[in-house]
This record gives structure tokens, C-alpha cells and sequence, in this order.
């Protein structure tokens, strides 16, 4: 990762969210001769621009920045404050640029891990457990769950206090639920199939609504085939998101429950989004 910013001064929370989330750092550059190091980085996973108060050396990167995302190179995340907006806002955004203004610690957590990731495949289903790409889904689930553990409690209550007037209920969540199967009806369902956020999301709603699921009642809201949902399902478990429990008047039944840290982590994160846009699915 490629560290680009004004001076070291707010560096630590980027750098601890990074070092959370275990990417490996190059030596931090500075904005004024970014582009030289641009144009020779032989390799990095993505840049992260800290822009202070110079919107006009952020407006000479652009093009270097939009170039590498549109070629596959690198993602930007770039992050400025709140009074740069309306001169940020008319510079092109290809898909591989984000945006953040103000960010907070858990805003980082939230973008940083997909705003890196390389293009999302579809999953398909397979008889073997073993294959890479489930390799890959339990590796991506250890990561965030290892960062979420790694980010101190006082980053979660400082995003608490900032977010206390914004409310979470399960009407709302459940709301992004439906949401989320409305596209269903304008395009093919396998192309948004991400179980692991269906399934959080519905998991979230059931502990705000004080109620228990099943597997087989998560299966169903994770909107895929019941053994990859299952695949999702115990990968989820074995890093500590999800908690099982045996039902007491059924041995055969299982119920499935967020873990106390992941419920946090999420109302959290739902708080910082709704600050951004009260549309999230």
C-alpha cells in the first residue's frame, strides 16, 4: 500500500487501520511529488491520498490516479476534508476511486477492505470444500475478522458518540433487506450474490427483533444454494462472526446468531453509512 499525504500530521489512524487490516506499507510520499513516484511504482495493491488543504496538487494526480484504476493497476481511496468537497466533486470518478470527507477510524475499516479488493467473481457452487476460491472466502473473512479485533474499543465508542443521534432498528435493516431483492426483478440474481452480507444483515434484524434463526431459515436469506449458504455459513463460524447453539427442544435444529463484537462492528458501521446517504443495501 501507498501511503500519499500532506505530512505525517492524522497519519496514525490510516496507518492502524492499514496495519489492522495487514497490508504491507512503502514508505509514505509526499502529495507535492507524488507523480514522479506514481508513474515509476512498479507494484501496489492501492494508493490511499490523504489530501489536507490542496485541492489543486489532488487535481494534478487525478489523471495518473484515474489512469491506474481504469487499466486494472491500482484503486485509490482518497481522503479529504469536508471543505474540499465542491472542489473534488467535478474531477471524473472512475469505479476504482472513493471518495471519503472526514473519515473516522471505522469509515477506514469499512471502505479500505473492498475499496482494494480485486473485481468481485460470482461464487459458483462446488461439491469440494477444498477449492481456491472457498480458500480465498475463508482467508477474506479471517482478515476482517482479525481487524475487527486488532481496532481498539475506544475507536468504536469515539464512532458512537459522533453517530448517537443517527437510530438502527430493525425496520430499517430490514427495509435494506428488500432493497437488496428488489434488483432481483431488473437484472439476473447471481450477478449481486454476496451471502455473506445478506445473511449478516438478516441475522442483525433477528437480534434487534429478539428473535432466533435457524440454519435452515439463513440458508434461505442468503440467497444462494443451500450448500454454498452452508460453506458461508460454517466459514462465518469458525472466525468467531457467527456463534451456533443447539436448539433445547430440538437436538436436530441449530440456531445462528451474531457474535457480540460483529453486532457492534455492524450497528456501527450502519450508523457511519446512513451519515453518508440514508440509502445503503
Amino acid at each position: 500500500m501507498l501511503l500519499v499525504d500532506d505530512g505525517p500530521d492524522g497519519r496514525e489512524p490510516v496507518a492502524a487501520v492499514l496495519a489492522a487490516l495487514r497490508f504491507r506499507m512503502h514508505d509514505p510520499v509526499a502529495l507535492e511529488g507524488a507523480s514522479g513516484r506514481l508513474e515509476g511504482q512498479v507494484a501496489t495493491a492501492g494508493v490511499v491520498l490523504r489530501a489536507g488543504g490542496s485541492p489543486e496538487r489532488v487535481a494534478a494526480l487525478w489523471p495518473l490516479l484515474c489512469e491506474a484504476a481504469e487499466h486494472g493497476r491500482h484503486n485509490t481511496v482518497v481522503a479529504a476534508p469536508a471543505a474540499l468537497a465542491p472542489a473534488l466533486a467535478y474531477l471524473p470518478r472512475p469505479a476504482g476511486i472513493t471518495l471519503l470527507f472526514d473519515p473516522s477510524p471505522l469509515d477506514w475499516l469499512t471502505v479500505l477492505p473492498g475499496g482494494f479488493a480485486p473485481a468481485p467473481h460470482r461464487l459458483h457452487d462446488s461439491k469440494d470444500a477444498g477449492t481456491p476460491r472457498l480458500q480465498q472466502i475463508s482467508e477474506e473473512v479471517g482478515r476482517i475478522a482479525s481487524a475487527l479485533a486488532a481496532l481498539s474499543e475506544e475507536d468504536f465508542a469515539a464512532s458512537e458518540a459522533a453517530n448517537g443521534k443517527i437510530r438502527i432498528d430493525a425496520g430499517l435493516v430490514r427495509a435494506m433487506i428488500r432493497a437488496r431483492r428488489l434488483r432481483d426483478q431488473f437484472f439476473h440474481s447471481d450477478l449481486f450474490a454476496d451471502p455473506a452480507w445478506d445473511m449478516l444483515l438478516d441475522l442483525f434484524a433477528a437480534r434487534l427483533e429478539k428473535r432466533k434463526v435457524a440454519v435452515s431459515s439463513l440458508c434461505i436469506a442468503a440467497a444462494v444454494p443451500p450448500t454454498t449458504a452452508l460453506r458461508w455459513i460454517k466459514s462465518l463460524s469458525d472466525q468467531g462472526l457467527f456463534v451456533r447453539s443447539a436448539d433445547a427442544e430440538d437436538g436436530r435444529r441449530v440456531f445462528i446468531e451474531l457474535s457480540d463484537q460483529t453486532a457492534t462492528a455492524l450497528e456501527n458501521y450502519l450508523r457511519a453509512a446512513q451519515r453518508i446517504s440514508p440509502l445503503v443495501v
